[in-house]
């Protein structure tokens, strides 16, 4: 999915990023990574954290998934 380019206000982002959040944790089976929530929405993984963080001093815990939960390898991305 390409990167959008236009401004969403915050709300919307945010509000975006907990729909593609319930829809990935019931496709995935479990937390879905920064990565996979940026693909989702089309935007980077730099404005899903930004986002991420905005949400938790607000009280909105999102909870995501790392690569070492998941074991893959850090560099290549294979399965451990």
């Amino acid at each position: 999915m390409s990167r959008t380019t236009t401004s969403l206000p915050a709300d919307m982002r945010q509000a975006s990023i907990e729909r593609a959040h319930r829809e990935l944790l019931l496709k995935l089976d479990g937390e879905p990574s920064v990565r996979e929530l940026a693909d989702a929405v089309g935007v980077t993984p730099s404005t899903i954290s930004l986002q991420l963080k905005k949400m938790r001093d607000r009280g909105i815990n999102i909870r995501t998934r790392g690569w070492r939960r998941r074991r893959m390898c850090p560099h290549c991305g294979g399965d451990l």
